[in-house]
């Protein structure tokens, strides 16, 4: 195929950790002169048009079943395959690169046989000999004794693995695709980006078509806000807001620093809370700040460890103490201390003592600091979305459209 403008569709979960890297992907790619349009949910649509792509709403459903929403995710992903099916057929792109959630766009893809290709938002979560399995937030063992006992839980780990390849082809069979053999059948063999820092994954024989390219970060426009004024290190608190709406971290971190000598920074911070807020002296809390101008003016970042929070915090070269809620989280918690680019509290032990030591470790270690600015340095001089973008266009350029696929 000629170097062409290539008419690329990209499909996310509506969820910002999912939404907002593949914003970013779109707009690389726009910037390089291609036509692309992201299906996701409709919240996004000022945005995504702003950096210069097309808008299509995406099916939205929700990962877990409810009373009020019954439908289990894979009835649901059915459902969803087939509306995309059309714009995928309308569209005719040359490739679809669908969010590793997102599995309508890459199965109506497959369907009108278009070249697919995955987006993994965050760490790698598949597994590998001696590696604790993804999401418990262990720690990779450091003695053969240890890969030893997480080679024995492997055999759990395949078990669940093998049930989500039967759920997964029950969904394939119900739209006329045939069975996978392998498992992680959602996750595309012929290219997969895993949108995070090299430094957070890790060490493994990589599967083939398989790139780390970087984080790949974006967020919406917000105004600027000016952080207390003075001399003594700025601590962001960036809690995330679905995780927490009991405000846990919020006020263990805000109680816990109220001595230090700090100046804090409270973002996610409701315009009303029951019991209310402490507010220490000096302190700032606002609704909403943008963290790619926030970020880079502070020492440490106390978070849930959500991967986009985490990774904007290291691009800017802070320190991370991270509290994590649960899911993935406990995962990225676990990677950013064995990089050693920051401190974990346990979720259990979220209060104003811990969260205090944490960051007070945080600034008294330089070589965390030093680490955590390395990384910075890494992401200033590689540009994951150039990396992913020039990836996508070498893919849809070799893959023809219409031959069988996978």
């Amino acid at each position: 195929m000629p170097a062409e403008r290539l008419r690329l569709l990209l499909g996310a979960f509506g969820d910002p950790g999912h939404a907002f890297p593949t914003i970013a992907l779109g707009r690389a790619l726009a910037a390089r002169g291609h036509d692309v349009t992201l299906q996701t949910w409709s919240r996004w649509r000022e945005p995504i048009e702003g950096e210069g792509m097309r808008f299509a709403a995406a099916p939205e459903y929700h990962v877990f079943p409810t009373l009020e929403r019954p439908l289990t995710p894979y009835q649901a992903i059915v459902r969803a395959t087939v509306e995309t099916r059309a714009l995928v057929a309308d569209l005719r792109p040359h490739a679809v690169v669908a969010d590793i959630l997102t599995l309508a766009p890459a199965l109506a893809a497959e369907l009108e046989r278009v070249p697919v290709a995955t987006l993994i938002p965050h760490v790698d979560p598949r597994g590998a000999p001696g590696v604790p399995p993804f999401s418990i937030g262990a720690r990779l063992p450091r003695t053969a004794v240890g890969r030893r006992l997480w080679n024995a839980a492997d055999r759990v780990t395949a078990r669940g693995l093998a049930l989500g390849r039967a759920e997964l082809n029950e969904t394939r069979a119900g739209l006329g695709l045939p069975a996978l053999a392998h498992v992680h059948g959602g996750i595309s063999r012929a290219l997969c980006l895993v949108a995070t820092f090299p430094q957070l994954e890790y060490p493994r024989a990589w599967w083939a078509a398989t790139h780390v390219v970087g984080p790949l970060l974006w967020e919406p426009q917000a105004g600027d806000v000016e952080p207390p004024p003075g001399d003594d290190p700025l601590v962001l608190i960036a809690p995330s807001t679905s995780q927490d709406r009991s405000l846990r971290l919020l006020r263990a971190s805000l109680e816990g620093l109220a001595e230090l000598p700090v100046r804090i920074l409270a973002t996610a911070v409701p315009p009303t809370a029951d019991p209310p807020l402490p507010a220490p002296r000096g302190a700032r809390l606002v609704e909403w700040a943008s963290y790619a101008r926030t970020m880079p003016r502070c020492d440490v970042v106390v978070c849930h460890a959500g991967h986009g929070t985490v990774a904007r915090a290291l691009a800017s070269g802070c320190v991370v103490v991270a509290v994590p809620a649960g899911g993935d989280m406990n995962e990225i918690a676990a990677r950013t201390e064995w990089a050693g680019v920051g401190v974990r509290v346990p979720r259990r032990l979220c209060g104003p003592a811990p969260v205090r030591l944490a960051v007070e470790r945080a600034l008294a270690t330089p070589r965390l600091r030093a680490r955590a600015r390395e990384l910075a340095a890494w992401a200033a001089a590689n540009d994951a979305g150039a990396r992913a973008a020039a990836l996508i266009e070498r893919f849809a350029r070799t893959h023809r459209v219409g031959s069988p696929w996978p």
